[in-house]
């Protein structure tokens, strides 16, 4: 019997920001495969010194000081080389050396730390640490050369006199925060104790702290902010939610989002080598790549970390993750049950989604580790309350700017506005809350007609992330917006801005049958929905179905749909759909349209349908969609409860329609499924037990009967 196969090696965990983990060469290395290690490493750390230390924006003295010390080291190193060419070098070298390599590792660690893009800020306000973990780095330096054997540090002359000027200064070496950078720090709490207070900070301080970890941008900022979250979601996901840490780094995340709302006036992207280096690489995507699958299903936003399920479908980590979180064992496309809740990360999409994104100077956010990353950005951003009243201060502080420049400002102003409340309401409850409350919703709901496209966009957008709320929702409703957002459907500038305004109604009437009757009052609420069902892109129809199908929770809005020629439409989309999950879609309306007597003789008026619904239930049941069977079902026991026993007789002499309902009583899955498809069984035996059998020659002539099978 052979073994099994090894398990696949476990992706390594990302170092933390200011961890040095070093790692200790072999116990048997030689000496000079160690002192050619080192050699390498003392030359990357030394390499900072022409080019990189004029990006040290914290420290820099200190910088400066470890720096010049490795190029010292380094001078050192080529001299004991070049005499070991002569003379091997001792064994008992093996320690001092291993020290050495130890303490280049962790100061290469370091200075990357200080020099890294987007951690600056955080880095400045840990100065005082990193400080101390510079001089303990030194002093390991200054040990392992005391501890190297006299035949190694004194191998020629001008060896034995750079080992003493290396242990000289890394002893002597005082390495505190430059007066700077206290004086930054001390503002950057200064400050953080104002938003405590609800008290907006002069904006020179602010800018001088921002001078000195030199972010100067827009752009600038939103980079220190996806660092700060990527670190707190690291934290949260090692169980660390309760740490100072996460404190101080939420703290400094809403200081970074209020100085990019009110200290820059515009938006700018980065410009950068890597976006240019990118633009031919995103050249070469595959054209056959259709936008929507670059969306997740459940969200239908973009995937930044795109996984496949055990069914072949690709989501974004975070949706399915949620999805399973809530109890569903079931692929949301295909209704299949998932057989393992392994998530197999979809490197390829993501390589596409990258090099379509980096053209624009736009990079992803690295993937979560597999297996784990149960927090990740949902842990920061979908929670209520934020982790201290600075973080609160400061966001709606953030917030009142906002809606200042959405109430008053120009064209320019309020595309930024629109564009930054769109960006903190998409995924952060409490955002969304300080929206609402800061009376952000009739400035949105006003800007819905405005005639620049990206100001309208952006507010659809908005309005759709602030309708995810309760408040939200009951704000939109209450000042009138429903008929704005519906002339958005109609007449948006933009394809996205009519997908969005159609997903707001869903949210919108999901709040009670109540809210969706009052919408569904609206005249052009449910004909334009049924319009863009017809006309629609994919996610426009998506949209478009799921906002029908909550206003049809109100059984007033059910006459409404059939006048607006809904059934038609959904008729003609099955009929025609390419895709599965728009089949899917349309079979679930049809059954909610249905539950009603003048629905279901609506849908039996459509030439071919029962037909099709009977083949799309054999089809569903040999892939086991329990979505598909669940709603094919519930269609045709509906048809046949208000159609009569005509269109029973109908059903009964369809081909495999039996087969598929006999496997569903078997094994359909859901019992709600097998019940269905028992009844509708037992009412086809009954027609047919009662029913004498028609005369051969007059089998033909019936009718009433071709009347049936012609309208079907």
């Amino acid at each position: 019997m052979s073994s099994p196969p090894p398990p696949p090696p476990s992706k390594p965990k990302r170092r933390r920001l200011l961890s040095l983990p070093a790692v200790y060469p072999c116990e048997d290395i030689a000496p000079a495969p160690l002192l050619a290690s080192l050699l390498s490493l003392a030359a990357d750390v030394a390499s900072r010194r022409a080019a990189d230390v004029d990006a040290f924006p914290v420290l820099r003295c200190g910088v400066r000081k470890a720096v010049r010390l490795a190029g010292i080291l380094l001078a050192f190193l080529e001299e004991v080389q070049d005499a070991a060419a002569a003379a091997a070098l001792p064994s008992s070298a093996v320690l001092g050396l291993t020290e050495l390599h130890v303490a280049m590792q962790k100061l290469r660690f370091l200075l990357a730390d200080c020099a890294r893009r987007g951690a600056r800020l955080w880095v400045l306000v840990n100065a005082g640490m990193v400080a101390s973990e510079l001089r303990l780095v030194l002093g390991s330096v200054a040990a392992a050369m005391d501890a190297l054997p006299r035949s190694v540090a004194e191998a020629s002359v001008e060896a034995g006199e750079l080992a003493r000027v290396v242990s000289e200064q890394a002893w002597r070496a005082a390495v505190r925060p430059d007066g700077a950078d206290e004086r930054a720090a001390r503002s950057v709490r200064s400050i953080l104790d104002q938003f405590k207070d609800g008290v907006a900070p002069d904006a020179d301080d602010v800018r001088r702290v921002l001078r000195r970890v030199r972010v100067g941008s827009w752009s600038d900022c939103s980079e220190e902010i996806a660092f700060l979250e990527s670190e707190i979601c690291a934290r949260l996901d090692a169980g660390d939610e309760n740490s100072n840490d996460v404190l101080v780094m939420n703290s400094l995340m809403t200081f970074l989002v209020y100085c990019r709302v009110v200290l820059f006036d515009h938006i700018d992207a980065r410009k950068s080598q890597p976006a240019a280096a990118a633009a031919p690489a995103a050249a070469r995507c595959p054209e056959w790549i259709r936008p929507e699958a670059l969306q997740c299903p459940i969200t239908l936003d973009l995937m930044t970390d795109p996984v496949t399920v055990s069914t072949g479908q690709t989501y974004d980590r975070a949706s399915i993750t949620r999805w399973m979180k809530a109890g569903c064992r079931t692929c949301p496309v295909t209704g299949e049950r998932l057989s393992t809740a392994d998530l197999v990360p979809n490197t390829v999409l993501r390589g596409i989604i990258e090099r379509m994104l980096l053209i624009n100077g736009v990079t992803l956010p690295e993937p979560s580790a597999a297996g784990g990353g149960g927090h990740r950005h949902g842990a920061v951003a979908n929670t209520a309350v934020p982790f201290g009243p600075a973080a609160a201060g400061a966001a709606r502080l953030a917030v009142a700017h906002i809606v200042a420049q959405l109430s008053r400002g120009s064209t320019e102003e309020r595309r930024k506005a629109t564009s930054e409340a769109r960006k903190l309401s998409k995924h952060s409850v409490f955002y969304r809350a300080c929206l609402v409350d800061a009376n952000a919703v009739p400035w949105l709901l006003c800007l819905l007609s405005s005639t620049d496209a990206a100001v309208q966009d952006n507010a659809v957008a908005s309005l759709l992330n602030l309708s995810k709320h309760p408040a939200g929702r009951t704000a939109i409703v209450e000042v009138g917006g429903v008929g704005l957002v519906v002339d958005v459907i109609n007449v948006g500038a933009k394809a996205e801005a009519q997908h969005n305004a159609a997903a707001v109604l869903f949210y919108l009437s999901s709040n009670s049958p109540d809210s969706a009757e009052e919408i569904g009052r609206i005249p052009e609420a449910i004909p334009t929905l049924v319009q863009l069902i017809r006309d629609g892109a994919y996610r426009g129809r998506k949209n478009a179905m799921v906002s029908l199908y909550g206003l049809l929770q109100s059984a007033a809005n059910h006459g409404r749909a059939i006048a607006a020629g809904a059934v038609s439409a959904l008729a003609a989309l099955l009929l025609s759909a390419d895709r599965d999950d728009l089949a899917g879609d349309s079979v679930a309306l049809l059954a909610r349209i249905a539950e009603q007597p003048s629905g279901a003789a609506a849908v039996l008026s459509q030439p071919g349908l029962v037909a099709r619904l009977a083949e799309a239930l054999a089809a569903s049941s040999a892939s086991s969609s329990r979505s598909a069977r669940d709603h094919s079902v519930s269609l045709l026991a509906s048809l046949c409860r208000h159609g009569g026993a005509k269109v029973v007789a109908v059903l009964g002499r369809m081909p495999g329609l039996m087969a598929s309902l006999y496997s569903l009583v078997a094994d359909g899955g859901s019992p709600q499924t097998s019940k269905k498809a028992r009844a509708l069984l037992n009412e086809i035996h009954r027609h047919y037990e009662v029913a004498p059998p028609p005369p051969a020659s007059s089998a033909s002539s019936d009718a009433g009967g071709d009347r049936v099978v012609r309208v079907l």
